[in-house]
């Protein structure tokens, strides 16, 4: 049988290159583009193979202070057909989920392509996840197959069900070993076709009820979706191109996955977990990276770091995953003498809005509408459409639907029709629209925010230090912070018979490490005799962000339970050492 469907690979081709061609031109770019309509598309057999058979160019180099190690395009393609071959022996089968938890090392790619030509449905999960949070993903996208690194496995020791143990490096016992791919066939055939509207990826991500929304994203939406994020970043063919995220999160299968295969180019990926700030200006300058997407936070602990001269093949500087301040942009652009470019997306999309090359705003714009995305800011109170320079919810217009938008939230159809109610999908930001057609953006419509480019959930954290014998009722908020630029804050109503003292306080901050990943730690408390309450018995977040803090009464996170550096404890995206502003 053909496991390869040239009609999708041209029309695939073809909408790449009209980006391509008008990469500095975005009215002409959106003037001309349009989502290929696919009924059967399989990216890996038909785009990444077609470009990697015979190709001798690196498709992934992996940095690490042992040295790099290249990987090239042809033997990419041929070691995730053997792969593929092992793990459909071991009985994946089309449309089965299967959870990877791995950090930057070709297993991670080897096993992402080989499951992409299975059919199987990749639920992606960042090593920091606890164990509490597997069982519930386990459980909830009912997983089939498990692939961790072994020093890993242990996570899931507690966790039932009948599902593929698989474990990556040292040999563990109950779990399959990774090396016995080796031996398997480099023959692959896949079994059936690949409908474009097939399910391929499920992410969990924060939301405000108790447990994480199940997104859910086909064979179209991520693959030919992320052709948008390849425009933003300005990729091109036979760039190097260099992502700083962490594997399990959106942003890493945005801009260590697609956009750079999409473009025909070299994925950069560094091998340590936590890159400090020198390590990615080492890289920058090294390895003649030539395009770059960081989130701002990476930014900030490079410029604290001290940026230098500009790394001298760097053409494109992109940031996403939070707003940009202007101070941030005009610190890189009085270096380095170029712009950092703002983007806009989610996980329940590819990228939205952005500066794209040859199209600068200037700093505090997201920038416009990317190629493929219809946008409207809508009145959450009215439904109507909002004139510019008024703060409306950004939704983007479904008619034609783009093909980078998720199918929807498994396993909650009204959290799902919601999302897509009347006409539009709903992103749940606040964004203005300029005169000149650019987005500004304002705040997210619920109390969510970014702390070291992790989603935060207050009602999550909020849950978490509640389960504490120690506290009787608990508010989270965000507070500014230097480089983070949010982190999490609670105020603390201490259980009765508990002093608010330092002993309580790190009782409680015992107890949210324990329930939390590290991303997600609490690191500032405050004792308060009770919290501000709506009539309705809302908390009144906007009061307890405002009220001055009361002496004695704030206590932070102790050091030595945060790791080698503030910046490490938060994924490594920070400094060595991180200021605490007076006043926290």
């Amino acid at each position: 049988m053909t496991v390869h469907d040239t009609d999708a690979t041209r029309a695939f081709r073809q909408a790449r290159d009209v980006l391509l061609h008008h990469r500095d031109d975005l009215d002409a770019a959106r003037r001309a583009f349009r989502w290929p309509r696919l009924k059967r598309f399989n990216w890996a057999l038909d785009w990444f193979d077609v470009v990697a058979r015979g190709n001798p160019r690196p498709a992934l180099r992996v940095v690490s202070p042992q040295g790099d190690t290249d990987f090239s395009y042809d033997a990419m393609a041929r070691r995730s057909d053997q792969v593929a071959s092992w793990l459909q022996g071991l009985g994946v089968r089309r449309k089965d989920p299967l959870l990877l938890l791995l950090d930057n090392r070709v297993e991670l790619w080897e096993v992402m392509l080989a499951a992409i030509k299975l059919g199987a449905v990749i639920v992606p999960t960042y090593t920091t996840t606890t164990p509490a949070d597997l069982a519930d993903r386990v459980e909830r996208a009912g997983i089939r197959h498990v692939v961790a690194a072994a020093d890993l496995v242990d996570r899931f020791a507690g966790i039932a069900g009948d599902f593929t143990r698989i474990a990556v490096g040292v040999e563990r016992p109950g779990w399959v070993p990774y090396t016995d791919s080796l031996a398997a066939s480099v023959r692959f055939t896949p079994q059936g076709w690949s409908l474009a509207d097939d399910p391929l990826f499920c992410y969990f991500t924060s939301g405000t009820t108790s447990r994480p929304k199940m997104v859910a994203h086909t064979h179209l939406s991520y693959p030919v979706g992320h052709l948008s994020g390849m425009y933003w970043n300005g990729v091109r063919p036979g760039d190097l191109h260099l992502n700083v995220s962490a594997p399990g999160w959106a942003k890493h299968a945005w801009s260590s996955f697609f956009v750079p295969w999409n473009a025909e180019a070299t994925v950069v990926a560094l091998a340590d977990p936590r890159p400090g700030p020198a390590t990615v200006l080492d890289a920058l300058r090294t390895r003649g990276i030539s395009t770059l997407c960081a989130p701002p936070t990476v930014w900030r602990g490079m410029v604290q770091q001290g940026l230098g001269e500009k790394p001298e093949r760097l053409r494109e500087a992109a940031a996403v995953g939070e707003s940009l301040e202007p101070a941030l942009f005009h610190a890189v652009r009085e270096a380095w003498g170029m712009p950092v470019r703002d983007g806009f997306g989610q996980t329940e999309t590819t990228a939205q809005i952005g500066n794209p090359p040859g199209r600068e705003s200037g700093p505090g714009r997201m920038g416009w509408a990317l190629p493929g995305y219809d946008l409207v800011l809508i009145d959450r109170e009215t439904g109507r459409e909002v004139p510019d320079g008024t703060p409306g919810e950004l939704c983007v217009r479904l008619s034609p639907r783009p093909a980078g938008m998720m199918t929807g939230y498994s396993g909650d159809a009204e959290r799902t029709a919601r999302a897509f109610e009347n006409g539009v999908y709903h992103t749940g930001d606040l964004v203005v629209r300029n005169d000149d057609g650019s987005f500004s953006y304002v705040s997210r419509t619920d109390d969510m925010f970014k702390s070291f480019d992790h989603r935060i959930s207050p009602l999550e954290l909020e849950r978490a230090l509640l389960r504490s014998p120690l506290v009787a009722d608990a508010a989270v908020v965000a507070v500014p912070h230097p480089v983070g630029l949010w982190e999490p804050k609670a105020f603390v109503v201490p259980a009765h018979g508990h002093a608010p003292d330092a002993r309580s306080a790190e009782g409680v901050f015992r107890c949210a490490v324990e329930e939390l990943p590290r991303e997600k730690w609490v690191r500032v408390l405050e004792f308060v005799g009770e919290l501000p309450l709506t009539p309705s018995g809302k908390i009144r977040r906007a009061e307890l962000r405002d009220r001055p803090e009361t002496p004695g009464m704030v206590h932070r996170l102790p050091n030595t339970w945060e790791g080698d550096s503030d910046g490490e404890a938060r994924g490594g995206v920070g400094p060595a050492a991180v200021p605490v502003r007076a006043g926290h």
